[in-house]
């Protein structure tokens, strides 16, 4: 296997124009990336790494859901029950992941790598494009041209000004 090889490449499509929402996303690929450049085919060196990492990538992905329906409820976003649901299904999955490990201490670090690009892709670049048109619609234009959403607690979400989604 090539060193510093990626499993996904960051890619514009992934972006929805959301600053915080495009930080995590390729947040999410970067952390992928690395579990796939940590497969060795030496188990216990695997098995070490994935010790360290697994429950901050848990951690990760809670925050980046977290993040996702903090501002879909605010917006009152009408897909929000639905996407927090595929949110619940992806965590519960991974804990029966993260459970295995626990128990046996055993799980491939390359099917593990391989599970999580599959499901990032899927769902950044087919769930979560449903809320891409929606938040481009519901945000407001700056001063200094950058988009944002001010939400009810008067945090402001900024979309990012480079390609943001295609919009």
């Amino acid at each position: 296997m090539p060193v510093n090889s990626n499993l996904i490449d960051w890619s514009s499509t992934f972006m929805c124009g959301i600053k915080i929402i495009d930080e995590q996303h390729k947040g999410l690929v970067d952390l992928v990336n690395d579990m796939f450049n940590h497969v060795t085919e030496d188990e216990e060196q695997e098995q070490k790494y994935l010790n360290k990492v697994i429950n901050e990538a848990v951690n990760y992905i809670k925050v980046h859901f977290a993040t996702e329906e903090k501002i879909m409820d605010a917006t009152k976003y009408q897909g929000y029950a639905e996407h927090k649901n595929e949110h619940i299904k992806f965590i519960m999955t991974v804990i029966e992941h993260v459970e295995k490990f626990n128990s046996e201490k055993r799980i491939s670090l390359m099917s593990f790598s391989k599970f999580l690009k599959e499901w990032i892709l899927s769902h950044i670049a087919v769930v979560d494009r449903q809320y891409f048109v929606y938040f481009k619609e519901k945000a407001s234009r700056k001063a200094d041209g950058s988009l944002s959403i001010s939400l009810e607690d008067g945090e402001e979400v900024l979309y990012s000004s480079a390609n943001p989604g295609g919009f």
